[in-house]
């Protein structure tokens, strides 16, 4: 048996008993150390009840399968998802986008999950289990986004919304020697953003936001945009203010429609827009060596929580009040 968290009402949120996984040929079973909050709050705010929480963790291999690919012993970080390993997009490490997963799910705000052994990646001996968890969705979605779209130091991004995936976005980018602007209300992220190193912060609720971000970029608007809220007008905002030739990437979940003028939009301005939802695996050492090299990686991390305290780290991650979350299953 095992512990995890789960939901199992509005606003209620438990540690419960659960059987230990199994392990087929090729899996590992990892005892995890940390395991990172995301937006497993919706949920805890709507009273969706559920015993699978957490797509994200950092742990220990404790027991292999035959035909596993990693030892016991090894520190790993558990990517998410249970994609197929077979298909192209799996062999090339993209597989966040494989079509062909399988019908498995385990929860990461637990004390043990097994998993497919090749999408455990094993990391520095240097870094903490806390340090490690980050490569998932703190650093994960804007570094996949910024490799595609091409930000490097002679940029300026714009980044909207600044949960913990937008705090990731502004460490990834000053990593990367670019200037951000950030688009943000929320007062308590707003000064987590300025420690972090954001440039500029614009209140989206002030009605020239569009002209301030303008000037601040000699009129005529950042080269790269981030969108990390998931909020149509977000999506609006930066098909508006990034320059014409610019490219925009989308990592905020949206389930509203944002209205794209293909001719104004696209043909006349020239902007690329693009989906960015995780990293190719090959890329992990690079995220690595930002974690070890970039000091403002760890102040992401505002709370640790041992996971019997899932209440609490359910309510100050549902507060707003938060950078990253990170629960400790064994405390």
């Amino acid at each position: 048996m095992m512990k995890a968290a789960a939901i199992i009402g509005e606003k209620q949120a438990v540690v419960i008993e659960k059987d230990r996984p199994a392990l087929p040929e090729g899996w590992a079973l990892v005892k995890i150390h940390t395991a990172p909050m995301c937006t497993e709050y919706k949920g805890f705010l709507q009273g969706q009840t559920s015993s699978c929480l957490g797509h994200e963790a950092a742990g220990e291999v404790v027991e292999t399968a035959a035909g596993s690919k990693v030892a016991v012993g090894d520190r790993v970080v558990v990517m998410p998802q249970y994609p197929c390993g077979r298909c192209s997009l799996c062999l090339s490490g993209d597989f966040i986008h494989c079509e062909h997963t399988l019908s498995y799910s385990a929860p990461t705000m637990a004390q043990y999950i097994a998993k497919p052994s090749w999408l455990l990646l094993p990391f520095p001996d240097s870094l903490s289990y806390d340090q490690a968890s980050l490569a998932c969705c703190a650093l994960g979605p804007s570094h996949g986004a910024y490799v595609t779209i091409g930000v490097d130091a002679f940029s300026t991004v714009l980044i909207t919304g600044l949960g913990p995936v937008g705090l990731g976005a502004i460490v990834s980018a000053k990593y990367r020697g670019a200037r951000v602007i950030a688009v943000e209300s929320n007062e308590y992220r707003v000064a987590l953003g300025k420690q972090l190193g954001a440039d500029e912060i614009i209140d989206p609720r002030d009605e020239g936001a569009v002209k301030q971000i303008k000037s601040l970029t000699g009129g005529q608007g950042p080269d790269f945009g981030l969108d990390c809220s998931g909020a149509v007008v977000a999506h609006r905002l930066l098909i508006d203010v990034v320059r014409r030739k610019g490219s925009i990437a989308f990592v905020g979940e949206c389930h509203g429609e944002t209205p794209i003028r293909v001719s104004q939009d696209l043909l006349r301005k020239g902007i690329r827009l693009i989906g960015s939802w995780h990293y190719n695996l090959h890329e992990f050492p690079q995220l690595m060596k930002m974690i070890q090299s970039a000091p403002q990686a760890m102040h992401l991390i505002t709370h640790t929580f041992p996971m019997g305290r899932i209440q609490e780290a359910f309510e100050v991650s549902a507060s707003g009040r938060s950078g990253k979350i990170l629960l400790h299953p064994w405390e």
